[in-house]
């Protein structure tokens, strides 16, 4: 289990076979491949875990239609095998959905192109799930799409989850098996000592500068890959925001995947946590990463759009708007100069002077990703790589007992003493610094109550004191720190709010 947050200077003394720096889902991944090994294995993330994408996508384990679209058939059957993986090993944390992809007499694709990729993609995951509805049957499904040139569509299956709690149960089964974890540690430089690689990094809690040594480094940081790399820069930052609307406002109980009127980019429209999320944009990121990326006033306006062309009766508008939610993905930049959707997804792994960088790839593919990253750096050889790319083996074997629901993409926001069991065990077991840790990532409260849950702060207060020992001081300050990152990052936005964007 990942408990409390350990002291990092009582980890300065050993000597690491492997540090990963990343608290996202890829470093999650590293850590837990090197630790079932036997390796002693340590992650180092420089804000929260899951701070970055991780929290921020659009929540789905897919094998990704428009990669196969893209003819990438590997990168697809890989993604659908890892799904089907997840969904067997994590059936309250990795959920089946239907997912409907409307087909417009005129509009690409049109049925049978659509039925023929769909046929591939079930047989690359080994399973047949995929239907035509009937305009009658499309109809009770989604009573309240726009029928302008509806001919039926396509129905198949994908998964979803809640992101960052895949990630919390990943970092789970690394520390299982021996593997340590440490968030709020800045790494800032990495030099060769002798056969050893020393890192220096920063605790942002204690603001004390400490060193670390190990045989091995893996770069597993993201978009931020380019600042450790030692290389030329490699990561294109994209951004993808997402809207989140009560389901009331927006009622679906099935995926959509409906096409933009104004560029044909696919977006989808879902049910997740009690709410209907609608996204994802994608557009280069050229904001500082330094600061949390913002869903910016184009971006609501694109996506609202979309929206209501498809639903004319609903009429969204902002005060219609829980919350916004914008990461930044880390493609792997072709240096072609295409269209931001049009990037490959695909990850990609290099060294340097001992460093070993991975970024790009998707949520779905961890497990592979890590596996890559693992033999670029030396620490597994070609027979143990090629002989887990489809293991016989589980992946996670021990046993982590949360609270019922929690992280379940479809479950409800609980309230009054379910709620609060949530929130004891998390403050026991999931290492909370920050109050935005507790309410963005091991729970979703701030996404999912209007004002980032303002109206329950006062009732989870006596917990939050006693299991991180805040008085009244610092938890006023955390609420202060808490409600600025609400209003600035996941809020609607009234002006732009990115000097890109407006240039």
């Amino acid at each position: 289990m990942l408990g409390q947050r350990p002291n990092p200077s009582e980890m300065t003394a050993e000597i690491w076979d492997v540090i990963v720096i990343g608290g996202g889902i890829t470093g999650a991944g590293v850590l837990l491949e090197a630790a079932r090994r036997g390796q002693r294995a340590l992650l180092l993330e420089q804000r929260d875990f899951a701070w970055g994408t991780s929290s921020r996508s659009s929540k789905m384990v897919h094998g990704g239609l428009r990669y196969l679209g893209q003819g990438d058939i590997r990168l697809t059957r890989h993604s659908l095998l890892e799904r089907e993986r997840l969904l067997e090993e994590l059936p309250d944390m990795v959920i089946r959905q239907p997912y409907i992809f409307p087909i417009r007499r005129g509009k690409f694709p049109g049925r049978w192109p659509m039925k023929a990729v769909l046929w591939l993609y079930d047989f690359l995951a080994g399973i047949r799930d995929h239907q035509w509805l009937s305009m009658d049957k499309l109809m009770q499904l989604v009573p309240g799409l726009n029928r302008d040139g509806l001919v039926g569509a396509m129905r198949y299956t994908d998964s979803l989850t809640d992101d960052s709690r895949l990630v919390a149960r990943v970092l789970h089964e690394g520390c299982g098996h021996g593997g340590r974890a440490c968030n709020y540690m800045e790494v800032n430089k990495i030099s060769r000592n002798g056969e050893l690689l020393s890192l220096t990094a920063k605790d942002l809690l204690s603001g004390e500068t400490l060193s670390f040594r190990a045989r091995h480094v893996i770069n597993a940081t993201g978009a931020w890959a380019d600042r450790l790399s030692g290389t030329e820069k490699k990561v294109r930052p994209q951004r993808g925001s997402h809207l989140f609307v009560p389901a009331e406002c927006l009622p679906v109980s099935d995926c959509l995947t409906i096409l933009h009127p104004e560029d044909g980019r696919p977006v989808f429209v879902f049910p997740w946590e009690g709410l209907t999320c609608i996204g994802t944009t994608d557009l280069d990121h050229r904001d500082d990463l330094s600061f949390e990326p913002v869903c910016t006033r184009a971006e609501v306006d694109y996506l609202l759009k979309l929206v209501n062309s498809q639903f004319p009766q609903t009429s969204l508008q902002d005060a219609d708007i829980i919350s916004t939610m914008a990461g930044v993905r880390p493609i792997i930049a072709s240096g072609k100069g295409i269209d931001p959707s049009k990037e490959r997804r695909d990850h990609a792994v290099w060294s340097h002077d001992g460093v070993t960088t991975v970024s790009g790839g998707k949520l779905t593919t961890f497990r592979l990703i890590a596996l890559d990253a693992l033999l670029a750096a030396g620490l597994i050889d070609a027979a143990d790589h090629g002989a887990n790319q489809t293991p016989k083996e589980r992946m996670f074997r021990f046993v982590v007992s949360p609270p019922h629901r929690l992280g379940h993409p479809l479950a409800v926001l609980p309230s009054g003493i379910a709620l609060l069991e949530q929130i004891q065990w998390v403050l026991e077991n999931e290492m909370v610094v920050h109050l935005d840790d507790l309410l963005l990532r091991r729970t979703r409260i701030g996404n999912l109550l209007p004002q980032g849950g303002r109206a329950v702060l006062e009732g989870i207060k006596p917990l939050c004191q006693q299991q991180l020992g805040w008085n009244d001081a610092i938890w006023d300050a955390e609420v202060v720190r808490y409600l600025d990152i609400v209003a600035r990052y996941y809020s609607v936005p009234q002006a732009k709010t990115s000097v890109a964007d407006a240039a």
